[in-house]
């Protein structure tokens, strides 16, 4: 497995257990963790702010002793790094430069020092005396600084034995990704220096920090972190000094975070009395897709940084640390309920303002017993409530076909009674098989004619019954069926407005279910929404079979809603070709579905996906509630015509 190649790239952050002005017992440590960060196939290493000193030395940082036993340590972490070639470890240290002392951080590989990276905002205020020792970078004037080392080399290749410095930061470069560095308060600043670096097109930020522990410190900290991430649309790697360098009147606990575009990967104990270590794989690929995305992450060309182009040749790693989740559309656990609320009410009001604004007080809604019929329902009574309009008002028909169940049947009656909405019976054999003599369609034949007339009928009946009432055809079709076009063009896939059409199929299930569970009292309403979650997905237009079930269930024509959810949500929210697509289903979904199986149901996503835009493309309005929308108006233009061949042919070598 190779991460890199699919866009990842592995790094972590590290609180070592030090000693106050312990060079020599830090540097072991250091050694200890660099070792057990190899074992893991660590790409780069982020230890805390002054780390080969600690950081609480206080007015030792004067003493030349301290200053050059910092030095003697960073030459073994090279001579240390020279025998493991395949890793970047950042450290920290006092450095002296022309009578003026320098909080750093050192770049380091097997083939020397990369760049030095001094802190630029000082802080000066509280318990914290940084003025009193060191100078902020702003005020450098050099670009290198020569270091002297007992015989080591600890420049590498670099020319004259020179070592990069840059008041206004700097940029490393690599082929699988580009990082900058800040220090401590930078991050706490209104602008920190990392914003700039990701106007610069950085993709992950290292932050060398030693921030001490104040009740209620650590959850602000922690979002900052995350929402500078999210801000910078980069990897943010925080890594702060740990319990060891507590002293006089300062607490530390090494809290370390690996924070991507706003969610956090990954964070370490707290108060630990150990080293700790964390490690996250960052999606290098998904982040540049968001800044490819967004016209205002424009090359900063007004601020001048310096550049360093490295080469390392990074370890394969066996194991992926990161998980990816099957199913990216259903909220996380710890704020499921929220979230679920906050899609029930966007799709509410988005219907309440579509009838506000129209001033119409009634609707038609097919309801075939099935879940999408079902959500659209439960929107559109709660958008009446909201709106003080009677629930009489909602018309809900059911048009049983020549598939109808009487499972499915008996749940549409139960759950319009139940609602207290209106209920209509509109049966559509008879005119459908009028309709099959108008056109002389042989009724014996179940092609896409026999299909698509039924849904085309039901759709005319919403619509002429809208008509007679003056009201407005509410749509029940999901965003999953509009991605495959399992849909047919000016029947069920048209409406006046369609609730359902930012929500994918996976998420519908998600979101009656919560209803069923948190917003229903009553247990009648609540068994029948249970057994429309129980039945199978089927849009019933094929006779049932001689037992009365169901004959035609969706997911054996087109496959898995969750994997087509899952190749869905890679292709448009991370641009994702597809053999990376490939790659992380093979993650998400191990010992469930075997490589081949993904990569046929991604063959037919893709051909159905490129085939269909044409009905994408005169959808009908609804209100967009996540990430990803199909509609042409918001998320997705995409023409009709489009070959899907390239796709195609990446996926036959995945075969």
């Amino acid at each position: 497995m190779n991460i890199n190649d699919h866009g990842f790239l592995r790094v972590a952050a590290a609180s070592p257990k030090l000693k106050v002005a312990d060079c020599d017992y830090n540097t072991e440590e250091i050694k200890r963790v660099i070792e057990q960060a190899q074992r893991e196939d660590v790409q780069i290493l982020c230890f805390p702010e002054l780390c080969l000193t600690a950081y609480s030395c206080g007015d030792l940082f004067f003493q030349k002793a301290l200053q050059q036993k910092a030095l003697e340590s960073l030459c073994k972490l090279i001579l240390f790094l020279e025998e493991r070639p395949s890793m970047i470890v950042i450290v920290g240290l006092p450095l002296c430069i022309k009578n003026s002392l320098y909080n750093v951080a050192a770049v380091l590989s097997g083939d020397g020092i990369l760049g030095f990276v001094p802190k630029t905002y000082i802080p000066n205020n509280n318990e914290y005396y940084e003025k009193r020792w060191f100078t902020s970078g702003d005020n450098l004037t050099d670009f290198t600084v020569n270091i002297e080392g007992d015989n080591f080399d600890l420049t590498g290749d670099i020319e004259n034995s020179k070592v990069p410095i840059s008041s206004k930061g700097m940029i490393f470069h690599s082929s699988y990704g580009s990082f900058g560095i800040e220090i401590c308060e930078d991050l706490w600043m209104p602008v920190p220096p990392s914003s700039e670096l990701a106007m610069l097109g950085v993709d992950m930020i290292f932050n060398l920090s030693a921030s001490n522990e104040l009740v209620g410190k650590n959850h602000y900290r922690k979002s900052l972190v995350q929402q500078q991430s999210g801000r910078c649309n980069a990897a943010y790697i925080y890594a702060s000094a740990g319990w060891g360098e507590s002293t006089t009147d300062m607490v530390f606990s090494g809290a370390c975070f690996i924070a991507e575009n706003g969610s956090i990967l990954a964070e370490s104990e707290r108060f630990s009395p150990e080293s700790e270590l964390i490690i996250a794989d960052i999606d290098i690929e998904a982040l540049r897709y968001d800044r490819l995305k967004n016209s205002n992450y424009p090359s900063a060309t007004s601020l001048i940084k310096k550049e360093i182009d490295y080469y390392i040749d990074f370890v394969t790693p066996e194991k992926m640390y990161r998980r990816f989740n099957p199913h990216p559309f259903i909220p996380a656990k710890e704020v499921n309920d929220e979230s679920l609320s906050e899609v029930f009410n966007i799709q509410t009001h988005g219907l309440a303002k579509r009838l506000l604004h129209t001033g119409i007080r009634k609707v038609t809604i097919g309801i075939s017993g099935g879940l999408d019929s079902t959500l659209a329902l439960l929107v559109t009574v709660q958008a009446f409530d909201l709106l003080g309009l009677p629930r009489k008002n909602i018309y809900g028909i059911t048009m049983p076909g020549f598939g109808t169940t009487g499972r499915t049947y008996d749940n549409a009656v139960a759950l319009m009674k139940s609602l207290d909405v209106t209920v209509k019976e509109i049966p559509i054999k008879e005119a459908v098989i009028q309709h099959f003599k108008d056109i002389e369609q042989d009724i014996t034949n179940f092609d896409v004619t026999y299909e698509n007339s039924q849904a085309r009928e039901r759709t005319q009946i919403l619509m002429d019954f809208a008509n007679k009432i003056g009201g407005l055809v509410v749509g029940t079709g999901n965003m999953s069926e509009l991605a495959l076009g399992w849909a047919t063009y000016n029947g069920d896939h048209m409406s006046m407005y369609g609730v359902n059409t930012s929500v994918p199929k996976t998420l519908v299930a998600t979101l009656v279910r919560w209803v069923a569970d948190s917003r229903t009292d009553e247990e009648t309403s609540r068994s029948i929404l249970h057994d429309i979650l129980d039945t199978p997905f089927s849009p019933e237009l094929l006779p049932a079979g001689e037992d009365g079930k169901i004959a035609q269930e969706t997911e054996h024509f087109v496959g898995p809603y969750e994997l087509h959810d899952f190749f869905l949500h890679r292709m448009l929210r991370y641009g994702d070709a597809p053999s990376r697509i490939c790659f992380m289903a093979e993650q998400a979904f191990a010992g469930k579905y075997a490589p081949e199986e993904l990569v046929k149901w991604l063959k037919l996503f893709y051909r159905r996906f490129f085939a269909q835009q044409f009905k994408r493309s005169c959808m009908p309005d609804g209100p967009k509630v996540g990430s990803i929308n199909l509609s042409p108006r918001s998320d997705w233009r995409m023409p009709s015509d489009a070959s899907a061949d390239i796709w195609l042919e990446e996926l036959k070598k995945q075969e």
